[in-house]
């Protein structure tokens, strides 16, 4: 169960911070401002501050997030009137440029202040009783780059207008919405290519096999190493995939395979054997993927298997919508843990093939047009550029909303189902 969690902790936290990583990078290069970066969720740890972001720890280890100028985490930097603030200023100009709003932090030598109007994005100010003197209301010039402590005690940059991300550039604010993404297919083709190297050759998914063992059904009717199956009965064979569809779809069954070896052509005759999978009889004959042990084969292996791993989920996801949809179809955190617990018994070669199958997952789910994921922030794009102006704020804000309260309910039927299926039996 240890090894489980703490293989569960690498992968999700992995799958998360890649994807994070991506929008962070991206958007630092458009300009956009990235408030904070974090790692863990919940209660902060610690942090530091550098390049006008700052980096925090924090206590539960799954996942992370972005926090991008202009988004939703505006409201934390929101001074209401009344809310008793301190500040500090620079020497050059008198400017404020921090304000500290927690009890669990103070400045040295900050000035304090009750708030009674604040601008932290457009002119830059903060106006209020200094001391609590209501005699005399002040008004205090914001630095650009000051930054503000939060209750918790994080301190981040304030947000001006020019560094919003809803005021880049639309080309870059795509790019920035499309690089999670881009970042978990990258993550994919990394984990399987070291895959290929930990198992020392790459499935050849073409029409040559292996045996699995010498007493198998396929070497007792004299199969070999490296045969090529070409037919199935009168069924032509291409490859991997029409290869098992045909043998599982007869069990117990006599069939005939015509077979190539060395440049000769065989006729093997056999009866297959049969084992249970998903509640119904398949056929088996004991036979394996041919492998390439060539370097090149195992290098480019991250790419060929990202590609056949994308097709096959993209064709899922297709018959999910055009077919019968099914809760079964999907998982979540609890599925993923289930699926780590069965990948910690196979090693590392194990969990790290889990990470690539789970990041080319995300990767594709988050292309889905939802309003919520990044397949729907760049649906608005998309229509923004066409539109030749941006949704406005007010319908941007209730599809967000709707598409945040339809994936939550998604999320708490998936894996209340999840729990069923793992853990009731």
């Amino acid at each position: 169960m240890i090894t489980t969690i703490i293989a569960f902790i690498i992968v999700f936290g992995l799958l998360v911070i890649v994807h994070e990583f991506g929008h962070f990078i991206v958007a630092k290069k458009s300009g956009i401002m990235v408030r904070e970066f974090s790692i863990g969720m919940g209660p902060k740890i610690f942090y530091y501050r550098k390049n006008n972001t700052t980096y925090t720890w924090r206590l539960l280890p799954l996942g992370g997030y972005v926090r991008m100028a202009g988004s939703a985490d505006n409201e934390s930097q929101e001074l209401k009137p009344g809310t008793p603030v301190s500040l500090k200023f620079n020497s050059e100009n008198n400017e404020v440029v921090s304000i500290n709003t927690s009890h669990k932090q103070t400045l040295f030598n900050g000035v304090p202040l009750t708030v009674t109007k604040a601008d932290l994005e457009n002119k830059l100010f903060i106006e209020g009783f200094e001391n609590a003197d209501e005699s005399e209301k002040k008004t205090f010039k914001v630095n650009h780059d000051a930054t503000i402590i939060e209750e918790d005690g994080t301190e981040v940059q304030i947000a001006p207008e020019d560094v919003q991300f809803q005021n880049a550039p639309l080309f870059r604010r795509i790019l920035t919405n499309f690089a999670g993404v881009f970042n978990n297919v990258l993550l994919a083709i990394v984990a399987f290519t070291i895959v290929a190297f930990l198992q020392g050759g790459v499935s050849s998914y073409t029409n040559h096999v292996n045996l699995a063992s010498s007493d198998s059904v396929a070497a007792k009717a004299g199969l070999k190493n490296n045969d090529k199956i070409v037919k199935v009965n009168n069924t032509k064979i291409s490859n991997w995939y029409d290869l098992t569809k045909q043998i599982q779809s007869k069990p117990n069954q006599n069939i005939s395979m015509q077979v190539e070896r060395n440049n000769e052509s065989h006729k093997i005759n056999l009866k297959t054997g049969s084992s249970e999978y998903n509640n119904k009889k398949v056929g088996i004959i004991g036979i394996t993927q041919a492998t390439d042990n060539s370097f090149m084969a195992k290098l480019t292996s991250g790419f060929t298997q990202t590609w056949r791993m994308t097709t096959t989920l993209v064709s899922a996801l297709y018959y999910m919508i055009v077919g019968h949809f099914s809760l079964n179809d999907l998982g979540g955190p609890v599925a993923i843990f289930a699926s780590t617990s069965q990948a910690a018994k196979l090693g590392v070669l194990g969990v790290v093939n889990l990470l690539a199958f789970l990041s080319i997952n995300l990767a594709i789910m988050n292309l889905i047009p939802i309003p919520a994921l990044d397949g729907g922030k760049i649906l608005l794009n998309i229509i923004e550029a066409i539109r030749r102006k941006p949704v406005s704020e007010k319908v941007e804000t209730i599809i967000t909303i709707a598409g945040a309260i339809f994936l939550l309910v998604l999320m708490l039927l998936v894996t209340f189902n999840d729990i069923q299926r793992y853990f009731i039996r």
